[in-house]
């Protein structure tokens, strides 16, 4: 009997140290990762090719590109590989990638560096701050690239295709600026489709698989790294692209769907 006790008691505190182990093994990769980030932070506040919450930005992005070439955006870029992407296709278009998450910024900022691409750059801030950094017109047009959909309702004014965002947009686009969205979301490509009729916005494009066509068109060959995992997945990968209206929108006052109604979900 007491030779059992002690064989299971031993067994007991060599499970323990195993715990101990895979623990502290946890908690130091966690402590690297979260070095690592750091790291990426305070190299990119010495970045020549990032902007971290600017002041004085708005009408002045020229002196930026150190050109007067038409700007677009890459909204909640991450990586920034379709800001690469473009700028490696257009070096007579300034591309700039739009993120809060300096660790993903990092990696497109570098890479630019690297190559080096001169016209892809990058600004760290919230999306919902645009006007915070661009006059009107500045915008000659937003890329928005497999976007958390938010597919709760309650979150639906989170998606950058809500008439929130449409609202925000409008007077930093030029005359004719448009907006693409590639997404692997159903749901956000027949919400943004039913926003864009409602909000009496020109579609453009409208393309429900993109790798089901014969063709794939240059602009869309660009893959982020999300796009690829998607794509390993047996995900559809969808487009659209469209023109706001002229007259000023007013986000309350467009009316969608009852089952996405443009005021519904947290302010």
């Amino acid at each position: 009997m007491e030779q059992a006790f002690l064989l299971y008691y031993s067994a007991q505190l060599s499970s323990s140290a195993t715990r101990l182990q895979y623990s502290a093994g946890k908690n130091t990769i966690f402590a690297a990762m979260g070095q690592k980030k750091l790291q990426r932070f305070a190299e990119i506040e010495t970045f020549p090719n990032v902007l971290i919450y600017p002041e004085g930005m708005p009408g002045n992005w020229h002196t930026f590109f150190k050109n007067n070439h038409p700007l677009t955006l890459e909204l909640a870029c991450g990586k920034g590989d379709y800001t690469l992407g473009l700028a490696r296709r257009y070096p007579e278009k300034n591309f700039l990638g739009v993120d809060l998450k300096g660790n993903r910024i990092w990696r497109g900022a570098k890479t630019a560096m690297e190559e080096p691409l001169p016209n892809a750059g990058f600004l760290r801030t919230q999306i919902d701050k645009l006007a915070n950094y661009f006059a009107p017109g500045e915008i000659s047009e937003i890329w928005i690239t497999f976007p958390d959909p938010f597919l709760r309702n309650s979150k639906q004014k989170k998606r950058l295709t809500h008439p929130k965002f449409l609202q925000l947009y409008q007077p930093l686009l030029a005359k004719d600026g448009t907006i693409n969205l590639k997404t692997d979301s159903p749901e956000l490509y027949i919400f943004t489709k039913e926003v864009i009729e409602a909000a009496g916005c020109i579609l453009i494009e409208d393309i429900p698989d993109i790798y089901a066509m014969t063709e794939v068109p240059p602009l869309l060959q660009i893959r982020t790294f999300y796009e690829g995992m998607h794509l390993e997945d047996g995900r559809t990968i969808r487009y659209l692209k469209f023109r706001l209206p002229e007259a000023p929108l007013d986000w309350r006052e467009i009316k969608l769907p009852s089952h996405a109604e443009a005021t519904e979900g947290d302010d």
